[in-house]
């Protein structure tokens, strides 16, 4: 019997680093530091009125109470009119579920389906809860590094190459967390070519950042590319960095059947259906006015525009222009073997991060959290004074660094 009081599956899991930053940063501001935090990957606008306003009809509707497990009709309905005007996906509301959130839709995906020693291909850089949620459900994670040189993207070899009799999960997020990578057309083809000689290998699609795009054109998606593979993939997403609806938590899943109904049946017996009033929400987000996604990505990209140059002009970073998403991902690899003026010595992308909080005041997040160094991320959802002087703090830091 174990002796701990904490299960196994717990205790081989690992908190959220992108938390642990802002809890860090938090807990510095407590002390009195004025700290700039450029951690947390949250849009910095409210919810759109009649969003908001939405949630109030209902609410004085009486709607506050359980709704379906798998979501409301009405929202599910909703779910189904954005993946067909917007994806050319076409589902029935019983192929789609609402989730707490996007990162319920994905753990429960893997309790769903993994047996012990199931392995999930993670392209890197990841989002970082994928690897812990893997591991929590008995998966084993599988990390593919995918170097700056490739534009930070998985490529059919990779693929091909990674891809073994124990594999259950392919992970894809485009646009992606941390990198703003974003897959094109003729790069999904390539890897759905591979999948095509490997059947037993479901795919797991990330959209959450998907209408997060700075060159004008919708995102592809796997999918529409490769309609072939529609009866062994999810295609996950959510209402929360889209229509800056983090708190509301909402997100979803549409895929095969099955698992989709063997994911309802498992929340039934844990977290039960999602609120009734951010169902509403989340309906009128889908179904309404669509003015301010164009209006906050057009915000996004002014800041990434002014902040790029800003963050490649000090000695020793260097960072990629971004497809989207709301991160900058910092090349830091100038500054790994410098000495602080304290004289402590910058081996990893940790201690830059740690040398940028103590000596300048700025948090971020290292790269090692994503499973590829030496860069940290820095997100551009606040306000572009904040970023300004952000990264005017990091270019003192390094100026004194020898």
């Amino acid at each position: 019997m174990n002796s701990s009081r904490i299960a196994e599956r717990v205790r081989r899991i690992k908190p959220s680093p992108s938390t642990a930053a802002a809890d860090r940063a938090n807990e510095l501001r407590r002390q009195g530091r004025h700290i700039v935090s450029l951690v947390v990957g949250e849009p910095d606008f409210d919810t759109p009125t009649h969003i908001r306003q939405a949630a109030a009809n209902a609410m004085e509707k009486g709607a506050t109470r359980y709704t379906l497990m798998a979501g409301t009709v009405d929202l599910r309905r909703a779910i189904a009119a954005k993946l067909e005007r917007e994806n050319g996906l076409t589902y029935t509301v019983d192929e789609i579920i609402a989730t707490n959130g996007a990162k319920s839709a994905i753990y429960s995906a893997f309790a769903a389906t993994l047996e012990p020693g199931d392995e999930v291909i993670i392209p890197a850089p990841y989002w970082v809860s994928y690897p812990d949620m893997a591991i929590a459900c008995d998966g084993t994670p599988v990390f593919v590094p995918c170097e700056e040189v490739q534009n930070f993207k998985l490529t059919a070899a990779q693929l091909e190459g990674s891809i073994t009799a124990r594999t259950r999960w392919l992970v894809i997020n485009s646009p992606s967390n941390p990198t703003g990578a974003s897959y094109t057309a003729d790069e999904y083809r390539a890897l759905a070519d591979v999948l095509a000689k490997h059947p037993h290998v479901m795919v797991m699609t990330d959209d959450i950042y998907e209408h997060i795009r700075y060159d004008g054109v919708s995102a592809p998606h796997l999918l529409t590319v490769a309609p072939e593979l529609r009866n062994r993939t999810l295609a996950i997403n959510g209402v929360s960095k889209t229509y800056a609806m983090t708190g509301w938590r909402i997100g979803w899943i549409a895929g095969p059947s099955d698992l989709v109904q063997a994911i309802n049946t498992l929340l039934s017996q844990s977290a039960g259906n999602c609120c009734s009033i951010s169902q509403a929400a989340a309906a009128a987000a889908l179904d309404g006015d669509q003015s301010f996604v164009e209006q906050s990505v057009a915000i996004y990209r002014q800041r990434r525009d002014a902040i790029l140059p800003l963050v490649n002009a000090v000695p020793g970073l260097s960072c990629r222009a971004p497809d989207g998403a709301f991160y900058l991902y910092v090349n830091c690899g100038g500054l790994i073997g410098k000495t602080t003026p304290d004289g402590k010595r910058l081996d990893a992308d940790g201690d830059v991060v740690l040398y940028f909080l103590d000596s300048a005041g700025v948090a971020l997040v290292a790269g090692t959290a994503y499973g590829l160094s030496p860069y940290f991320r820095l997100s551009i959802a606040t306000d572009i004074e904040t970023l300004t002087d952000g990264v005017a703090r990091i270019a003192r830091a390094v100026s004194d660094l020898r």
